[in-house]
């Protein structure tokens, strides 16, 4: 009996922050999805919260940024919100979501990122989070990487003849100014920027990026686990394709 009363007065004592907190970090298939296809909906509570978003290879804030990142390079905003709750539970913060949404306008249009704007902004206000735990428009910038020199000299080298306009805002706003602002971390910024690629199907820009990723921190176990969970939030066959860019980096002369 005191038991059942202790669990009882535990629960009443939840804030509801606490209680809010404890939904969102046992996320499970909807009830459309139980009406309507309930082989997914078993797929999702046991395969996909059951086993994969409790793997240890990766955390559950790389989980969330990995999700979180695929959402909105795919355009999938009507998931996004629930995955921001969870990305906040998971220990993202308000600033680093809005690094990555600001991030994500580059490498997947400004439409995308305009829209993640907007259900971010709901799920903020839900929270209470104040205008001053936010992005700054304005962050210190980090110093340029010593290999920054030779990336540059390879963009001026074959995009310069073609399109000038963008070899400029490639070797300026964007290695320059966005790479170098400190609302995300550049371990982050790599994983963020692979996720939408290989979300995305773009396959002839992640070598570069899966080499740069392991400069800022990244390990290659990390970037195998996220094509993993990455199979689930873009489709089996954009995995695969993450999988061959990623073996590419250990074939002979690469």
């Amino acid at each position: 009996m005191w038991i059942a009363v202790l669990a009882l007065v535990a629960t009443m004592a939840q804030t509801p922050a606490t209680a809010q907190t404890a939904r969102a970090a046992q996320p499970k298939a909807p009830e459309t999805m139980r009406r309507v296809a309930p082989a997914l909906a078993q797929y999702t509570d046991r395969l996909l919260f059951g086993d994969v978003w409790k793997r240890p290879a990766l955390s559950p804030r790389d989980r969330s940024l990995v999700t979180i990142s695929a959402l909105i390079a795919t355009g999938k905003t009507e998931q996004l919100a629930s995955h921001l709750e969870l990305g906040l539970d998971n220990g993202l913060t308000p600033v680093e979501i809005g690094g990555l949404i600001t991030h994500l306008a580059f490498y997947t249009g400004w439409p995308n990122a305009v829209s993640a704007c907007e259900v971010a902004d709901r799920v903020f206000a839900k929270r209470g989070i104040a205008a001053t735990a936010r992005q700054p428009a304005l962050t210190a910038l980090l110093p340029v990487p010593d290999s920054d020199a030779a990336r540059a000299a390879t963009v001026t080298g074959t995009v310069t003849p073609i399109s000038p306009s963008l070899a400029q805002l490639t070797n300026g706003p964007l290695f320059q100014d966005l790479w170098r602002r400190t609302d995300l971390r550049p371990r982050d910024r790599s994983f963020v920027t692979i996720v939408a690629l290989t979300a995305n199907g773009d396959a002839d820009q992640l070598g570069f990026h899966l080499t740069h990723g392991i400069e800022n921190g990244l390990t290659r176990a990390q970037l195998g686990e996220a094509m993993a969970h990455l199979a689930f939030y873009a489709g089996w066959p954009k995995a695969f394709s993450g999988v061959a860019a990623l073996r590419k980096l250990d074939a002979p002369g690469s």
